[in-house]
């Protein structure tokens, strides 16, 4: 396996990660290519045009898109199902209009001079994401989010406010991807608005659904399969594309809860005292 087996896998993984943890309130993103775009561009801004060095560059564009992220989140998460997956759908579209439009970032001809990808910035990126999703899966927030998930209406009821909920863990997914935007971005050198249309944002859904959703390890086994499933298949020379999909939708028919379907615990039940008959 090539170094860039390596790095194109591992950033899958984050971008697989970045649609998951959005999927963990309920909602279905394909808007994840876009905030991919905008990390990728706005630490391409901050490290050619003012030269600040790459992990200075990434956590400021991740943070930007976050905040971006959650004020198209807070109308975009009111509407439900194939609404909102329009509204990601034009949220993508209308990203990379102002992309291509904009002469300071290259427009259509893209932006040059981006570098400084190493394989162990996009190891300590997946350490630290990962950690921090067991830390969520095994804490009382998981048992919040699987309210919002499952059933608004309960969780309302509850006292959690459900959209404020959405918003934070769209605006988080959207952080990921934007930080595996500026790897990817600078791992290539020249990057074009056409690298972030919306096939990236299907494929990214697809990690999750093919990996399985209602687990972290889900997405990453999804996003290896996926990209490394392909370099399997490249002997098959004209006929690669095809035994690719046809594999995919086989592993879909026989798991459609996913490759992952298990649930992990949210966190370990406290050792109560059995329950004592009444004293007479």
């Amino acid at each position: 396996m090539t170094s860039d087996h390596i790095i194109f896998t591992g950033l899958n993984i984050l971008l697989a990660w970045s649609a998951y943890v959005i999927l963990m309130s309920g909602s279905l993103s394909f808007a994840n290519g876009a905030f991919m775009a905008l990390g990728g561009y706005g630490s391409g801004v901050l490290t050619v045009k003012f030269g600040l060095p790459l992990l200075v560059a990434l956590p400021i564009a991740a943070v930007g898109t976050a905040v971006f992220a959650a004020l198209v989140a807070l109308p975009a998460l009111r509407t439900r199902g194939v609404y909102l997956i329009l509204v990601t759908i034009g949220i993508a579209s209308c990203l990379r209009a102002v992309l291509e439009s904009t002469p300071y970032i290259g427009g259509v001809r893209g932006m040059s001079g981006l570098m400084g990808t190493q394989i162990w910035h996009i190891a300590v990126l997946i350490v630290l994401v990962g950690g921090i999703l067991w830390w969520i899966s095994r804490s009382p927030l998981q048992r919040i989010l699987d309210a919002v998930r499952e059933d608004e209406s309960v969780a309302r009821s509850m006292g959690i406010h459900t959209v404020y909920v959405k918003t934070i863990m769209f605006s988080a997914g959207a952080a990921i991807a934007a930080m595996a935007g500026g790897l990817y971005a600078h791992h290539m050198v020249f990057v074009r608005p056409e690298n972030f249309d919306i096939l990236v944002s299907i494929y990214i859904v697809l990690y999750v659904i093919l990996g399985g959703t209602n687990n972290m390890w889900g997405p990453v086994l999804g996003a290896v399969t996926m990209t490394l499933l392909p370099e399997v298949l490249r002997g098959a020379s004209e006929w690669r594309g095809t035994l690719f999909g046809a594999m995919v939708v086989f592993m879909l028919l026989i798991r459609p809860d996913g490759l992952l379907a298990f649930r992990i615990k949210s966190i370990s039940a406290r050792v109560m005292p059995p329950n004592r008959e009444p004293q007479s």
